[in-house]
């Protein structure tokens, strides 16, 4: 899971986000260990069927929707003929339907078609980013089929593919994100994805600026994951109960 790729981004995009030349040895990791990249749909759409899938199948995926992934991100992965997913916030990329909020450099949408004609899935991150377990039911209804609509309505194909703002969900946001007509979505989790997760609950890993060539390499490989990222879950927990706490206080967080 990366966010934005810029040498330079905003404060509020720092820690999550890598530089170009971090991201072309990491595609280059990629590539050497033999890994095949898939889009988000493919890879859920492998397993609803059974076909088969290649040896070694590896997700490459961007929240939000920066520039930097058109600017840098793209010429790499058209380098190795990588796929991959990004989920954009609508409301966040400039233009009419823009809300603000955006924290960094947005893609045009223009520069989303252009990554779609490239071969990049298009997916879902919401359509003003909130945290989806913390909202009532008309509020979150809004926000999964908003983001659905516009970009159905940019890209003159309806996204099939959800990530979660924050990695955050709960039965009733995964009921909405399907009931929207998104077929799967994406967690964080900080694990391996597997099958048994369900295709609303995938989980990833994060990709952060702090991560050297040799975490990444054992990302990859699948190994250590747990010790890499084991101060990550006990926030995460904290956070979970925290979200829950104030669901159940506003009555909707089941």
């Amino acid at each position: 899971m990366y966010h934005a790729v810029a040498p330079d981004p905003a404060p509020a995009t720092l820690g999550l986000s890598v530089t170009p030349g971090a991201f072309a040895a990491q595609m280059d990791a990629v590539a050497e260990r033999g890994l095949t990249p898939l889009t988000t749909a493919a890879l859920a759409a492998a397993w609803r069927t059974g076909a088969a899938l290649p040896e070694r199948p590896v997700l490459i995926t961007f929240d939000d929707g920066y520039e930097g992934v058109h600017r840098y991100a793209l010429p790499v992965l058209a380098k190795h003929s990588f796929a991959s997913t990004v989920f954009v916030t609508s409301g966040w990329l400039p233009g009419r339907h823009a809300t603000g909020g955006a924290l960094d450099t947005m893609l045009s949408w223009g520069q989303v078609r252009e990554l779609a004609a490239a071969g990049t899935e298009i997916g879902g991150h919401s359509h003003s980013h909130p945290q989806l377990d913390q909202l009532d039911a008309r509020r979150l209804r809004f926000e999964a089929l908003r983001c659905r609509e516009l970009v159905g309505e940019e890209l003159g194909t309806a996204p099939v593919s959800f990530a979660y703002p924050y990695g955050y969900s709960s039965r009733r946001v995964r009921a909405a994100v399907r009931e929207a007509g998104f077929a799967q979505a994406l967690a964080v989790g900080n694990a391996l994805a597997r099958r048994r997760q369900g295709p609303y609950a995938l989980e990833r890993v994060t990709v952060r600026r702090s991560t050297t060539a040799e975490e990444f390499a054992r990302l990859v490989e699948g190994r250590a994951i747990g010790r890499n990222f084991a101060a990550d879950r006990v926030l995460t927990k904290g956070y979970a109960l925290a979200r829950r706490a104030r669901g159940a206080v506003r009555g909707h967080w089941i």
